[in-house]
């Protein structure tokens, strides 16, 4: 009899470990369908609140260039950043300080994309990120750490965009090399630089010969649109008061 209540025993102990075994994997299944749910579910609700209204910059993925601030950790792990980013205010192209863009030290551990496309990091060193989306980054990251980690959950955001940048040259007040922190227009520009000079015809040509940065996404090649600011102020052509981008070229006559 004790020997049948000994195994019997044995073999309870063995079903309650088999059936934990059993709920944990489902919950680990559950847990990845939920993700995918998740997604699917905030596009849903988004949708049903602005529709199928498409704003400035959300249809592409940000490319990672020169100069971009990164902030790159692992989930229990913290910051891997390999060195803290330089404090102090943050200076625009040409070194002179930006408003409302002071970020002391980089909180969140900063690393700057060097002029050699690559960031240093704890544990695998220096990375070559230049022309990769932030989910590119993320995936590859994840893969380099899987080496170091179990399983690591590696999350990757931007701090600060110093690459994408515009030229803005001609008969404007202040000319120059500005960084596009935000969606910004063919008029905004020149709002931005001060406006027109007493000179000006108000003739504009935007060239667009992209930034220069091969993707896996493909390069633009060059193009160049022309037209008159009068007409803007009149209510005509306003589908040529574009947007931005990173590399442009706006030439006011």
């Amino acid at each position: 009899m004790r020997s049948e209540g000994k195994t019997l025993k044995i073999w309870l102990m063995s079903a309650i470990v088999l059936l934990a075994g059993m709920v944990q994997g489902a919950v680990a299944a559950q847990a990845a369908a939920d993700a995918v749910a998740a997604d699917k579910l905030k596009e849903q609700l988004r949708s049903e609140v602005v529709g199928k209204t498409a704003f400035p910059g959300e249809d592409k993925e940000y490319i990672i260039g020169h100069g971009d601030v990164l902030s790159v950790s692992i989930y229990g792990e913290g910051s891997m950043a390999a060195t803290a980013a330089a404090s102090g205010p943050v200076t625009g192209i040409e070194g002179e300080p930006q408003a409302g863009r002071d970020v002391p030290g980089h909180a969140g551990g900063g690393v700057v994309v060097r002029m050699d496309g690559r960031v240093s990091l704890l544990h695998v060193g220096d990375v070559n990120v230049l022309g990769m989306t932030m989910t590119q980054v993320a995936d590859y990251l994840k893969k380099l750490y899987a080496t170091v980690y179990s399983n690591p959950m590696v999350s990757v955001a931007l701090i600060q965009s110093n690459s994408r940048r515009y030229t803005v040259m001609g008969e404007v007040r202040t000319p120059g090399v500005l960084n596009i922190e935000y969606p910004i227009t063919v008029v905004q520009v020149i709002a931005r630089s001060g406006g027109f000079t007493e000179w000006a015809n108000h003739d504009i040509t935007v060239v667009r010969a992209g930034d220069g940065v091969k993707t896996s996404q493909g390069e633009g090649g060059k193009n160049t649109l022309e037209f008159d600011y009068d007409d803007l102020v009149k209510g005509k052509k306003l589908d040529k008061n574009i947007y931005i981008q990173s590399g442009d070229i706006i030439i006011v006559h």
